[in-house]
């Protein structure tokens, strides 16, 4: 017997799983409206007995580590160079600032609230660039650690949530504000945690408010390279100078900045980018599916108020912080 076969007959049973409880996900949030990442992770939840039960351990592992890097290293073909220079430099500055600091001030409040400095990277990286892709992303490249798995999940389910309850509260606070509509574009593009949300938000108010918000969420999303790589290599455990170099740039990181430099230079079809985008997502969904079997309910209920508490005040920070960018440059 080969050992491709070998390969594919221990890895199938899970995969397999994690894929179907992706289709359910995706069935429900289109016939619901919500949140697909939200249903993929509380379904996997409950099916975390298959992850104890050893014939699908290895598939859910393989699904939540590799098909989640493929689903990433995807999502550089919906940006391109252009994108981000045609809105010129205020939004470049406002998104790497966001970013940065709300970054920094979850790793800051992760420490003072004794949840960890892991957990405050997760957290601040998700709610700064792109929500629960970056949780993914960012979970990659974080050493090994006791409650890695559950910080993870605890991220997705926080950001899925608190993104959603951002698309239709800010809208409103756009209106009331009176901002036009490249304001209104900037402001949901640089806040908002998932890219879902973002599109459903700008287009709510206007198209060109939706093309704004979705450029400038895009820049964020590219922003998810530079901060895995620097996460990686910043809590990297020693060991030699090239073993360290090969963690910091992982190969998955490098086919996102490939695929972002291809979709720069080369008019690539809609239907190849739009296939690509599918793929992407539905590798994405399956990750969270995995990841969910992979947690326990019951170490999600006993982490407390805490986590929640901290990923509301991230989200308060950077809310503010682009808000206030944006009516200073007016």
């Amino acid at each position: 017997m080969s050992a491709l076969v070998v390969t594919m007959r221990k890895f199938y049973p899970g995969v397999l799983a994690a894929g179907t409880v992706a289709l359910a996900a995706t069935f429900l949030a289109q016939h619901y409206q919500a949140p697909v990442m939200l249903f993929a992770l509380l379904i996997g939840l409950a099916f975390h007995f298959l992850h104890e039960e050893g014939r699908c351990r290895a598939g859910i592992d393989f699904a939540a580590r590799t098909i989640l890097r493929l689903g990433v290293a995807l999502l550089g073909l919906r940006i391109t160079f252009g994108q981000m220079a045609s809105l010129g430099w205020v939004p470049i500055a406002t998104v790497i600032m966001g970013v940065a600091t709300t970054i920094v001030f979850g790793w800051w409040l992760g420490k003072k609230l004794g949840l960890g400095a892991h957990f405050g990277l997760l957290s601040g990286g998700a709610v700064a660039i792109c929500g629960a892709s970056a949780a993914l992303a960012i979970s990659t490249s974080l050493p090994p650690y006791a409650q890695k798995e559950r910080d993870t999940a605890l991220t997705v389910v926080g950001v899925t949530t608190l993104s959603t309850l951002a698309m239709i509260i800010y809208p409103l606070i756009v209106s009331a504000l009176q901002l036009t509509h490249v304001e209104a574009g900037v402001f949901l593009g640089g806040t908002i945690h998932d890219v879902a949300q973002v599109v459903g938000a700008g287009y709510m108010i206007s198209p060109e408010t939706g093309d704004v918000s979705t450029y400038v969420k895009l820049m964020r999303v590219a922003v998810l390279v530079p901060v895995v790589v620097l996460v990686s290599f910043g809590l990297s455990d020693g060991g030699h100078t090239g073993e360290r170099i090969r963690r910091a740039f992982p190969i998955f990181l490098v086919g996102f900045c490939i695929c972002v430099v291809v979709n720069s230079v080369m008019q690539l079809p809609t239907s190849l980018t739009s296939f690509a985008s599918s793929v992407s997502s539905f590798c994405l969904v399956t990750a969270i599916a995995a990841l969910g079997m992979k947690t326990s309910f019951r170490s999600l209920v006993d982490v407390g108020w805490r986590p929640v508490g901290m990923m509301v005040a991230e989200t308060i920070w950077i809310g503010a912080l682009v808000l206030a960018a944006v009516w200073l440059t007016r």
